[in-house]
């Protein structure tokens, strides 16, 4: 097996990856980084200095940042769900989709977690009400965007639905997504019910304790 990606179950921007490879039944090994796996952080960083993950490794080219990764699956490795369609301009706005969810969804959350990390009472209040601003006005474009379609850019699951299903997945956690959007929620519960997503949210369950916000009882 010569794929390996390098990450962490309850890591959004791994989850993103882990979508991408059950989508197309993608063999892999998994190496988990953690305080139990020294030896998988230090192949790692050595692959990565940044310290981000997800990494992915192919023989010896490693891919980093998680929607190059995905292209870079299907460029290699194919499958028969294609995530980017062929045509340019349609290729060009799940491109778009895929920066919106990423930049307008999960970074808001990322900002709210990194003030709650901080054990900072004011760091985590100040957090979280710059994250429930930006995400209402990504839930109320998305309300809009998303009605009368099946999945992020149309018909097809591309690589747009890969970096929403954990973008709105711990964004509802973050700030839930209220009434007020029904058509967002639905898209919501259809991504929870996607089984790629599915089986990544169900790895994840065992470390929703990590989540600092606190980790509602459900989903």
């Amino acid at each position: 097996m010569s794929l390996v990606l390098y990450g962490h179950p309850f890591s959004s921007y791994t989850q993103k990856a882990l979508i991408a490879l059950y989508e197309n039944n993608t063999p892999f090994e998994f190496r988990c980084l953690g305080p139990d796996t020294p030896q998988h952080s230090a192949d790692w960083l050595r692959l990565w200095p940044l310290g981000k993950f997800p990494v992915l490794l192919d023989g010896e080219r490693s891919i980093a940042e998680t929607s190059i990764i995905i292209e870079y699956l299907q460029l290699a490795h194919g499958g028969a769900l294609r995530l980017l369609p062929t045509e340019p301009m349609a290729a060009l706005d799940v491109r778009f989709l895929d920066r919106f969810f990423d930049l307008h969804v999960m970074s808001p959350v990322q900002h709210a977690v990194s003030g709650a990390l901080t054990g900072d009472a004011a760091k985590r209040r100040d957090g979280l009400e710059t994250a429930v601003e930006k995400l209402e006005r990504a839930y109320a474009w998305l309300e809009g965007h998303l009605a009368d379609r099946l999945w992020a850019a149309g018909e097809d699951f591309t690589l747009a639905d890969c970096a929403a299903a954990p973008s709105l997945f711990y964004a509802d956690w973050t700030h839930r997504i209220s009434d007020v959007y029904p058509v967002l929620r639905a898209y919501r519960t259809r991504l929870l019910a996607r089984p790629s997503f599915a089986r990544a949210v169900d790895e994840a369950r065992p470390y929703r304790p990590l989540f600092p916000l606190g980790a509602p009882d459900r989903d």
